[in-house]
């Protein structure tokens, strides 16, 4: 059955996906905060700085009205990034008071608070019930999905029926969803991936090759699961597309803005000058302040997390990061 869809964020991630639901024959309204955004996305239903080439379907409703954009809705889908989700939902709780069902695309962990994005929604929202949030993770870049290359993710909720629900609701002929119950280990993997992409564009950055990033990516996954694990995950999640999966993709492609924010820092530009000619949010600088945060919380071993956080906010050049990680004393090589 068809189902009224209402996605916060018009950014690339958000316009992939609107397009996408409406492929599947739900009705979609997609709001965007952005007054100017949404004024250009209204008169040309593209955005050539956000996903160029890529037309927003006639049949998806725009708005800027939250409260207009939400009435009636099945469904609630946030592609805002992770740190402007808190703001989304308060702002949500003026008008949204009945159970809603929820579904996350952020990768993230919020700053300060260090919460996932759906201990976030649910600890904010007061229409949200746990069984009826879920996360989609993987490998999925919006250029990609938006041109119907193949593509596999994951979804995970605590609510197994509610998993099915959604996998349902995504999943089509280009876009093939699984479903998991281990939401801490799915939000990890997606969130903390973007830390080892800026790594390892900044090892790109430093005219590293190939053997530097097989291994930064190895023991990357290393330190993911490791955390990952502390905080209950199943370790095996991470071998999964939201781990290794989603690991892999955002290390190595072009269409990665971690993995581009890595690779200017790595070539020497400063974090200021790079953020600010970005248009879209890379989500990895605010996650590594969270990530190196929960690492000394936990105590979590976490060298690359913690060298990149250096780099990024403690003006550490580069090379000296990498000579401080290969020179660490030698041990067995352990995943715990």
């Amino acid at each position: 059955m068809p189902e009224k869809i209402t996605v916060l964020g018009a950014g690339s991630w958000g316009i992939a996906i609107a397009n996408l639901l409406h492929a599947n024959d739900h009705r979609i309204t997609m709001w965007e905060f952005n007054r100017a955004d949404f004024e250009y996305l209204s008169a040309n239903r593209t955005h050539p700085q956000k996903l160029p080439g890529i037309r927003i379907a006639d049949e998806i409703t725009l708005s800027d009205d939250l409260r207009y954009a939400a009435d009636g809705a099945d469904f609630i889908i946030f592609a805002v990034p992770a740190q402007k989700v808190r703001s989304v939902c308060e702002f949500l709780n003026e008008f949204v008071k009945g159970a809603m069902k929820y579904v996350n695309l952020a990768k993230g962990v919020e700053i300060g608070s260090l919460l996932r994005m759906s201990e976030l929604i649910n600890s904010t929202l007061v229409s949200s019930r746990q069984e009826h949030i879920a996360t989609l993770s993987g490998p999925s870049h919006a250029e990609e999905v938006s041109r119907n290359i193949p593509t596999s993710v994951v979804v995970a909720s605590t609510g197994l029926r509610y998993a099915e629900e959604v996998q349902r609701l995504f999943s089509g002929r280009f876009f093939r969803v699984y479903r998991s119950t281990d939401l801490v280990g799915v939000e990890l993997g997606g969130a903390l991936k973007n830390v080892i992409a800026i790594a390892s564009g900044i090892t790109q950055g430093l005219g590293f090759g190939d053997n530097t990033t097989g291994a930064l990516l190895t023991r990357g996954l290393a330190e993911i699961t490791r955390m990952g694990v502390k905080l209950g995950a199943d370790p095996l999640t991470f071998a999964g597309l939201s781990g290794i999966g989603d690991l892999i993709t955002t290390c190595v492609s072009k269409h990665s803005r971690n993995r581009h924010v890595g690779e200017r820092i790595g070539k020497g530009e400063k974090l200021a000058e790079i953020l600010s000619s970005m248009v879209m949010v890379a989500e990895g600088v605010d996650t590594c302040r969270s990530a190196y945060a929960m690492a000394e919380k936990h105590d979590v071993e976490m060298p690359i997390t913690t060298e990149v956080f250096k780099i990024l906010f403690e003006d550490k050049p580069a090379f000296d990061a990498l000579s401080d990680l290969m020179g660490r004393s030698l041990k067995e090589e352990v995943w715990n």
